[in-house]
């Protein structure tokens, strides 16, 4: 029983100290804005990707919540942020939110246990999603439920009770990351990379059938939108306070997304002489991406800095999948991994103690721009730690559910043609989706995936029907509609 009374401030007064309430509404607040978010990611890979493939990538952003709440009440919570953890990992005392409350957070004296929980839960809900991306096209959806459950329990807990816990070797080391450079940033675009490897090429990769543009560059459009919108929470509310740190890192994330577009778009210029909307989403969210660990620390002058490199640098770093023959569908490591380590460097080139500051109760000793040189060392040590961890441990996930067949992810050739939409869900972002390129050469393929018998059926010339194809065309013919 929560024993919960109020001064005379009206501010919220339990045995364990006095909480804000306007610090607790703003946290709740971008709670909130960083759940919307998560679909945010689904519609932006939806968009990207071919028609045939739009809707799983939606479902998975929901699937993840789903899972990773679960998870988070399970055993996450306390992996992470137990105030008994070890410097790697906590421990269960919290299990199952057990005495998680009206005690103190681990992130601020200002609100409670439960109010910090439940903000840090969409963090742990939204990186797992950000790594899924890596699966487009081919894979198959039900073992990535327990993928989820497994990389949230193996991979994120622990980098995140390093980095934010108290007790975390990174955080002792006096590492500065406000928002999740590492935590949800290299971690889920190097998990990205693993899956990539894991899963191999795409059914046409080096081919112009891969050469696709993106379907709905709508989607792309709002996924975006949701994405910007809820980085204020993301960013903002990780000062857990109604503050001038909040409202600084509200003024550089917007900053950095806005000079990041508009680079990457730029740069695309070059090539094309277009002006690519996908290409200053992508410039957007690299900015983004790049901002948050140095959120909290650096100044609006340096929130441009920040923009301007991860928009370069992600941008050239999309080259890499054809330089080491990867196939990273969404360019998720080149955007999030690299990203997330241009942030960190940058914030201990430029992290300030006057920012950080700023709150009234922080004090740190600054970057580069502090004289504090050592920072940038504590930075790519961080970096390289969370990088190289989650690599091996993702690698590790797959390969142990590669051996259990029911929990292989990688699909077979024949969900690749028709979509993963149709084989593993039985249902569309569209009414029709048309499959045409991909039965040309037609080849007889084994009984595999089978359709969920929404698909319209499809002119296709008579040399290169199956049987069943003849069957059903002989029945009814609609014509075909572009990918």
């Amino acid at each position: 029983m929560v024993n919960a009374t109020y001064d005379s401030s009206g501010d919220l007064v339990s045995p364990y100290g006095v909480y804000n309430l306007g610090d607790i509404a703003w946290t709740l607040a971008s709670t909130a804005l960083v759940f919307i978010m998560i679909p945010g990611v689904g519609f932006f890979y939806s968009g990207l990707l071919r028609r045939k493939n739009a809707l799983s990538m939606i479902y998975l952003s929901m699937m993840t919540v789903a899972m990773v709440s679960f998870q988070w009440f399970f055993w996450g919570y306390s992996l992470a942020f137990s105030p008994t953890a070890g410097k790697f990992i906590g421990n269960l005392d919290n299990f199952a939110l057990m005495n998680v409350m009206d005690q103190p957070s681990a992130g601020s004296p200002r609100v409670p246990a439960i109010v910090f929980c439940v903000f840090q839960l969409m963090f742990a809900a939204i990186t797992p999603m950000i790594a899924l991306g890596a699966v487009a096209e081919r894979s198959r959806l039900g073992p990535l439920l327990v993928f989820v459950f497994v990389w949230s329990t193996l991979v994120y807990d622990p980098i995140a009770c390093w980095t934010w816990n108290p007790k975390g070797w990174s955080y002792i080391l006096g590492g500065l990351d406000f928002a999740g450079g590492t935590p949800v940033h290299i971690s889920s675009g190097t998990a990205a990379l693993a899956i990539s490897l894991y899963l191999g090429k795409r059914r046409g990769y080096g081919t112009e059938r891969l050469a696709y543009k993106p379907h709905n560059t709508t989607y792309v459009i709002l996924g975006t939108i949701f994405l910007w919108f809820g980085w204020f929470g993301f960013n903002g509310g990780s000062a857990l306070s109604a503050n001038y740190r909040a409202t600084e890192a509200c003024i550089v994330t917007n900053l950095a997304a806005s000079v990041g577009g508009l680079t990457w778009m730029l740069w695309d210029w070059r090539l094309e002489r277009k002006w690519s909307a996908v290409g200053f989403c992508s410039g957007a969210i690299a900015g983004l991406v790049a901002i948050t660990p140095g959120s909290g620390y650096v100044g609006a002058p340096a929130s441009v800095l920040f923009g301007f490199m991860a928009g370069t640098v992600c941008n050239f770093a999309t080259q890499l999948k054809f330089i080491f023959k990867y196939d990273d569908t969404l360019d998720i490591f080149a955007s999030h991994a690299i990203g997330g380590i241009v942030g960190n460097v940058l914030t201990g080139l430029f992290a300030q103690s006057s920012v950080a500051g700023a709150d009234g109760i922080t004090s740190i000793p600054g970057g580069w721009l502090d004289h504090n040189y050592r920072q940038l060392g504590i930075q790519l040590a961080d970096s390289v730690s969370g990088l190289s961890y989650s690599f091996v441990m993702t690698t590790i996930i797959l390969w142990v559910m590669h051996y259990i067949p029911f929990l292989r992810i990688r699909c077979d050739e024949e969900t690749e043609i028709i979509g993963v939409d149709d084989a593993e869900m039985g249902e569309f972002a569209y009414d029709y989706v048309g499959i045409e390129a991909e039965l040309l050469p037609r080849q007889e393929y084994n009984n595999g995936a089978t359709g969920g018998n929404r698909e319209a059926h499809h002119t296709v010339s008579t040399s290169q029907e199956s049987e069943h194809e003849k069957a059903a065309n002989a029945m009814s013919a609609v014509p075909t509609l572009n990918e």
